[in-house]
């Protein structure tokens, strides 16, 4: 009985000291509600009592959570697990602690690494750093979130470094642990990162142009830290053309240019506008086929092979004023990344080239703006803080005022015409946290003239660009981009004879891209992702003008296509000298109804006559599909620092192509789907570069040679009519088209001469053969397109006198383009004909300009309304007299030929610039 007793009494009291160790628990439910309302929560439930600061919580994070029956130290951890904050039970009292762990006993285990010191924090916040000769008292930045059972030695830093005026991302920066040999470069989106020990070190940001700073940091885990740099002086603008030797280095795709907004003002253009699209004309390599001409002749490729993008959407007519400025305020761009070599696999759908233009995001600290004033344009663009810090909204709009210049044109019937044009631009960009932004971007254009005085021209662009940015974390972040655009324009001829019509066209384009970038490594760095774009075309409409007219209404039937693909790339850092770009797109294409296909004879020419058949296709009927692989490869080999070289092969396919038989691009022409009579266009390109620094990094040289084969180039028989034309295909021809070149870049970037000299050898055929002999051109051989120029030389110069006063200037060569003449007369059923050359057997005679100006900007006081910049120009100072076009009239039985051009004197322009 004792020994039962005895029993008893034992599991008794282990029972009662089991309870008194047993930890309570609790029952909690939360939805969408906030951290400190879920501690609250867990207040009202237990006997404890919280204490934190209100700051540490994200007030817009909303969280939800099901416990049941679990202790406060289980819940607690769940909750914050995804958060930067630790906790600490002391009794009835819960403690919570940004980044660092309170202990109550000494730690068993200490960091290994010699860097930490070997004491832990014992409920305790650092306060702040020593103050240094790089940046003002600063508290300690603690990063990530320490672990009490972590022997991690080395945790990994990552962050962004901005321009506090304009929150622009910078790149070229360097950033360094004190002390120590570890050290990173920003990137092109200012982004840095680099592993260092855990404790305190010292983060110091480095920059030739910015001011310095420092800052230091207590790191417990991965973690982020931001920089907002502000410029040293309020200094003149130097480097027009940023090709920025450091990102040749840094990347290994070949023929990438920058052109950075900010530099373009001292170069002299005409009639004094800023114009970020004709300073890319002086670069080697891109051409345009005459003076004031539309769109843009990049290493011997049509003006339809450039996709032109600004914040992702495309433009598909990038001109005002048939061609003498681009069609998007200068004042709103930050920079243009051109693509006329390798194209990275993200890019897709044209031939030739990419011209990536980004515009500029906003203050988000304080209203801030610049503009000009012209003597055929104003322009004004205005920043606007929406959430200090956060939010911003960049507002610019640009308008003509005269007709002067026309009344200045040689052309008598230009004379008496009249033109004018408007543009307006908006972007609002929002930081919402760490992880997330979003961008968006509003743009439209328009023009209108008339030659003559019973016909009215108009023309439009539209677009509109979303995108969100999201960074899961350090290494890996997204992209996510929905556009559209449309370019539209109308004929409206008002006549009082009964043939008045109103004709009208318009394509619309509607894409969604989603890009992933990843750092998986040192050595490898991944970008791949997936887009589609869906094309409506309306290729005509035409209808009667007024009630007197007798213009049968008519309709050319919609267009609709579908281009999808996916792409990869794997920036693979081999050694530190040896670099290579692998990319990898695929591109599928479908031709969609509702559409009614012609179905012709086959080894006949293509005739109504020939026609055996017309399908009728559905809305959304796939018509038929095309497309294939696209390899991008560029590698990169430093020979030292002064000395690299460049390789790289591309494949690109095009599914939509530009129908004009102008000489040049020219607003009416219209754009062609690729269905079941007209094919893909695809092309290959090779290139080498070779890239030196000479005169201690003064001077760049730059020599890079290319090779392009292409297929089912688009072109027309003699006397094609591309407009409103039921049997289109019945006009076109498809044929081969090869190009080669050299370019020469000679490169001064700083000092108090700069500028650069570019020249360029190049070649650029298209072959026309078939077996029948009305789709055969010059006898089925290779002949000059209509944009082959050989030659083409540029200097463009800068000198400073003083940091307000410098002199520029800009001189341009080229080879005259190709042109047909006529060559003698024949008889033939008792008419007479003249009878022309080879196509494009002559050349009409050679370009060349010079332009000067004088730059006086405004005193550099930092206390002043607004900061001025005036320019003195005259473009064309020699008055030459360059051909625009060449073309003949037959006159009492003689043929006469008679020569075009756009500014046969000199143009003297003074423009004013502010900034606010």
């Amino acid at each position: 009985m004792r020994i039962f007793t005895i029993i008893l009494l034992f599991f008794g009291l282990n029972q009662l000291l089991y309870s008194q160790n047993q930890k309570p628990t609790i029952t909690i439910t939360y939805s969408n509600i906030s951290y400190v309302e879920v501690l609250k929560k867990i207040e009202a439930s237990t006997n404890y009592k919280f204490y934190f600061q209100d700051d540490w919580f994200d007030k817009t994070l909303l969280i939800s959570g099901d416990f049941s029956n679990k202790t406060v130290e289980e819940v607690l951890s769940k909750v914050l697990k995804d958060t930067e904050l630790n906790f600490f039970i002391d009794k009835s009292k819960i403690i919570i602690t940004k980044n660092s762990v309170i202990y109550d006993k000494y730690p068993v285990k200490s960091p290994k690494n010699a860097n930490v010191t070997n004491t832990p924090v014992f409920f305790q916040q650092y306060d702040s750093v020593q103050k240094d000769k790089t940046e003002t008292e600063k508290p300690i930045a603690l990063i990530g979130k320490e672990e009490i059972d972590s022997d991690i030695d080395f945790y990994t830093l990552s962050g962004h470094i901005t321009d506090l005026k304009d929150n622009k991302p910078l790149a070229d920066i360097t950033v360094k642990v004190k002390n120590t040999t570890i050290s990173a470069v920003t990137d092109a989106s200012g982004f840095y990162s680099f592993k260092l020990p855990t404790g305190i070190s010292t983060i110091e940001v480095e920059s030739l142009i910015y001011r310095n700073t420092a800052r230091k940091i207590m790191i417990y885990s991965n973690g982020n830290l931001d920089f907002s740099i502000v410029e040293k002086i309020n200094h003149l603008d130097e480097v027009i053309v940023k090709g920025k030797n450091s990102q040749n280095i840094r990347t290994a795709i070949t023929g990438v240019t920058t052109i950075e907004a900010e530099g373009m003002k001292t170069i002299p253009l005409v009639l004094g506008e800023r114009d970020i699209l004709k300073v890319a004309l002086t670069i080697p390599g891109i051409k345009t086929a005459g003076e004031g001409s539309s769109g843009f002749n990049v290493r011997g490729g049509k003006e339809d092979q450039n996709l032109v993008l600004l914040d992702n959407a495309t433009i598909y007519n990038p001109s005002h004023l048939f061609g003498f400025f681009s069609s998007i305020n200068p004042y709103t761009i930050n920079k243009v990344d051109i693509y006329k070599g390798g194209i990275p696999s993200e890019f897709g759908g044209r031939l030739s080239s990419v011209f990536d233009i980004v515009s500029k995001n906003g203050n988000t600290e304080k209203f801030s703006g610049e503009g000009g004033i012209g003597p055929v344009t104003s322009n004004l663009t205005a920043s606007i803080p929406v959430v200090k810090g956060k939010a911003s909204l960049l507002v610019g709009g640009r308008a003509t005022y005269s007709d002067w210049i026309l009344k200045s044109l040689d052309d008598e019937k230009l004379k008496n015409s009249q033109a004018s044009f408007y543009d307006l631009f908006a972007k609002y960009t929002h930081k919402i946290n760490k992880n997330n932004s979003i961008e968006a971007t509003g743009y439209y254009s328009k023009d209108k003239y008339s030659i003559t005085p019973d016909s009215l021209y108009q023309y439009s662009n539209r677009l509109v660009s979303l995108k969100w940015k999201h960074a899961f974390n350090e290494k890996n972040n997204s992209e996510f981009n929905v556009t559209n655009s449309e370019y539209k324009f109308n004929i409206n001829y008002d006549s009082a004879n009964p043939e008045s019509f109103i004709f009208k066209y318009k394509i619309d384009e509607t894409q969604a891209s989603l890009k992933f970038n990843s750092t998986y490594s040192a050595k490898h760095k991944f970008t791949y992702g997936i887009s589609s774009k869906l094309y409506k075309v309306s290729p005509g409409e035409i209808t009667p003008n007024g009630t007197a007219s007798l213009v049968n209404p008519m309709k050319i039937e919609d267009e609709k296509g579908l281009e999808s693909a996916v792409f990869f790339s794997d920036n693979f850092k081999i050694t530190e000298k040896l670099l290579l770009d692998i990319g990898a797109r695929y591109s599928l294409y479908a031709a969609l109804g509702e559409s009614t296909q012609k179905i012709y004879q086959e080894g006949v020419p293509l005739t109504p006559s020939t026609v055996i058949e017309e399908k009728t296709y559905g809305n959304n009927e796939v018509i038929n599909t095309s497309g294939g692989f696209e390899p991008r490869i560029g590698l990169r080999y430093i020979f030292d620092e002064t000395f690299f070289v460049k390789a790289g092969f591309d494949k690109n396919f095009q599914y939509i192509h530009l129908l004009s038989n102008n000489t040049t691009q020219a607003p009416t022409d219209t754009w062609k789907l690729s269905d079941l009579n007209v094919k893909p266009e695809s092309g290959l390109q090779y290139s080498l570069g070779l890239f030196k620094k000479l005169n201690d990094n003064d001077v760049e040289l730059s020599v890079e040679g290319y090779y392009k084969t292409s297929k089912n180039i688009l072109d027309y028989k003699v006397g094609a009519n591309l407009i409103m034309n039921q049997d289109l295909e019945t006009q076109l021809l498809q044929g081969e088209g090869k190009a080669y070149g050299v370019e020469f870049l000679l490169k001064k970037p700083e000092g108090r001469l700069n500028g650069w000299i570019g020249y360029t050898y190049s070649r650029a055929f298209i072959k026309l053969d078939s077996k029948f002999s009305d789709e055969r051109v010059n006898n089925g051989e290779y002949f000059p397109t209509n944009f082959d120029k050989p030659h083409d030389f540029s200097i463009v110069m800068n000198y400073k006198f003083t940091h307000r006063y410098s002199f520029s200037s800009n001189f341009v060569y080229q080879t005259g383009r190709p042109v047909t003449y006529p060559i003698g007369k024949y008889t033939y059923n008792g008419a007479e004909y003249t009878l022309y050359s080879d196509r494009n057997k002559f050349r009409i005679p050679d370009y060349y300009r010079l332009d000067i100006g004088l730059n006086i900007e405004g005193n550099h006081k930092i206390k002043k309304l607004a900061h001025s910049f005036w320019n003195i120009s005259i473009y064309n100072v020699l008055g030459r007299n360059n051909p625009y076009s060449i073309f003949f009239v037959t006159k009492e039985g003689q043929i006469k030929a008679y020569q075009t051009s756009i500014f046969a004197v000199p143009i003297p322009t003074i423009t004013y610039n502010f900034k606010f």
